[in-house]
C-alpha cells in the first residue's frame, strides 16, 4: 500500500517553522547536514521527514542548542566574541585560521565573509595565543604577500558537505569537477561524453546567488579553484574519483540506455550491483589547513598512482579506459607527466596566488 507523502515528510518552509529557524537558518542546517533530507516526488524536490523533525525536537537543548548551531557571524560580531579588533581577525581569516560558511556580496559587489560563531569560539579558545601580541614572523610573510584562504577554504568546506551527500560515485566527481574551470577540466577529462555526465550531475550552486551579471560574475570565480596547488589536488582528486566511477559504471553514451542515479545514500537501482574500491575522493578533512586550526592531512593509499608509461597499450575508441586497462594507466601517467612539468618549469611558489601562463 502506497504511503501518504504528504504525511510522511513535511516542505522546508514548514520544517522551519517547526524548528523555530529563519529560513536562511534552516538553508545552513541542511547545508551543514544538520537536518537530513529525502527526495520526494518527480522533481526531486527536497522535503524533511517527519520522523527526522521528532528527532531534532527531541534534544535536550532544542531549540536553543540547534540555533546556536548554526548562528552565522560576521567580521564585526566574530571579533566581538574573540575580544580582538576586526583587522586582527580579518589577518588570521585571510591566513586560513578560519573557515567561512557562506559569502555574500554588498551593493559595491564586495565580498561579504560569514563564519560560524562556534567555530570562532572553538578557535579562541584552541589558539589563544594568536589573539594578543605580534603574529608569527610566517604569518605575517604570507599576509605581505597578500595571500587569502578564504575562498578556499570556503570551497574546501562546501566540497566536503557534497561529498558527504550521495555516495554514487559520479556525483561524487561531478563535485570535485565543479570546482575547476573548463580547460582543466577537459585535461582531466578527455571523452566528451563523460564531460557530459559529469555536467548534468553538476551540483546547484549555494543558496543566496547574486541575481545581476557582474555578481554572478564575481561569486562564479569565487566557486573555481585558482591557486596551483589547489587546482593539482582537485585534478588529483578527480583522476581517482573517475577511476573509481568507471569501475562502478560507464557514463552514459549515445544510444544506451541509462542507469539512474541512487537518489540516497544506500540506495541501489534495481538489478545493478555496483563494485566497491573502497577508495573516497579526497574530502574536506583530506584538504591540508581547512577550518579553525591546522589539521592533518590524510591522503588515502591509492593516491600514490605510479607514473609508469605504458608504450604500445591499447585505446578502446569511444570509451574512456577503466582503472585496471593500460590505457587507463597511460592516461593518468600523462596527466601527472604534465602536472609535475608544468610546476617545475613555473617556477612558483606554492603560496603565491598567481596561476602561471604555463599551469597544465
Amino acid at each position: 500500500m502506497a504511503v501518504d507523502e504528504g504525511a510522511r515528510t513535511v516542505t522546508p518552509g514548514r520544517a522551519a517553522q517547526e524548528l523555530e529557524l529563519r529560513r536562511d537558518e534552516f538553508r545552513l542546517a541542511v547545508q551543514l547536514g544538520l537536518v537530513r533530507t529525502v527526495t520526494a516526488g518527480e522533481g526531486e524536490r527536497r522535503r524533511i521527514e517527519r520522523s527526522e523533525l521528532d528527532r531534532l525536537r527531541a534534544a535536550p537543548d532544542f531549540p536553543a542548542g540547534l540555533r546556536e548551531r548554526v548562528r552565522a557571524v560576521g567580521t564585526g560580531e566574530a571579533a566581538a566574541l574573540l575580544g580582538i579588533t576586526a583587522d586582527r581577525f580579518t589577518r588570521l581569516a585571510r591566513s586560513g585560521h578560519l573557515s567561512p560558511v557562506r559569502f555574500s556580496l554588498n551593493r559595491y559587489r564586495a565580498v561579504v565573509w560569514t563564519y560560524l560563531a562556534w567555530e570562532v569560539v572553538e578557535f579562541g579558545l584552541t589558539c589563544p595565543g594568536l589573539l594578543t601580541g605580534r603574529l608569527p614572523v610566517d604569518l605575517r610573510e604570507r599576509l605581505a604577500a597578500h595571500e587569502d584562504r578564504r575562498p578556499r577554504n570556503w570551497r574546501a568546506r562546501r566540497l566536503g558537505l557534497l561529498l558527504r551527500t550521495t555516495e554514487d560515485p559520479w556525483a561524487r566527481a561531478a563535485a570535485i569537477a565543479s570546482l575547476l574551470d573548463p580547460v582543466q577540466l577537459a585535461e582531466v577529462v578527455d571523452d566528451p561524453y563523460e564531460r557530459a555526465h559529469l555536467d548534468r550531475l553538476r551540483p546547484p550552486p549555494p543558496s543566496g546567488m547574486p541575481v545581476s551579471p557582474p555578481g554572478r560574475e564575481v561569486a562564479g570565480r569565487l566557486m573555481l579553484a585558482d591557486d596551483p596547488d589547489e587546482i593539482l589536488w582537485h585534478r588529483l582528486s578527480l583522476a581517482l574519483a573517475l577511476d573509481e566511477a568507471r569501475t562502478d559504471r560507464q557514463a552514459p553514451h549515445p544510444g544506451e540506455p541509462r542507469v539512474p542515479v541512487p537518489a540516497r545514500s544506500g540506495e541501489v537501482p534495481a538489478g545493478h550491483v555496483p563494485v566497491r574500491t573502497g577508495w573516497r575522493p579526497v574530502s574536506v578533512d583530506a584538504v591540508p589547513y581547512v577550518g579553525a586550526v591546522p589539521v592533518q592531512a590524510r591522503v588515502p593509499a591509492r593516491a600514490q598512482v605510479p607514473v609508469v608509461a605504458v608504450r604500445g597499450a591499447p585505446v578502446t575508441a569511444g570509451r574512456a579506459a577503466g582503472p585496471g586497462d593500460p590505457s587507463g594507466r597511460r592516461v593518468r601517467a600523462r596527466l601527472l607527466d604534465r602536472l609535475r612539468r608544468g610546476r617545475a618549469s613555473s617556477g612558483v611558489p606554492s603560496r603565491r596566488r598567481r596561476r602561471p601562463v604555463g599551469w597544465p
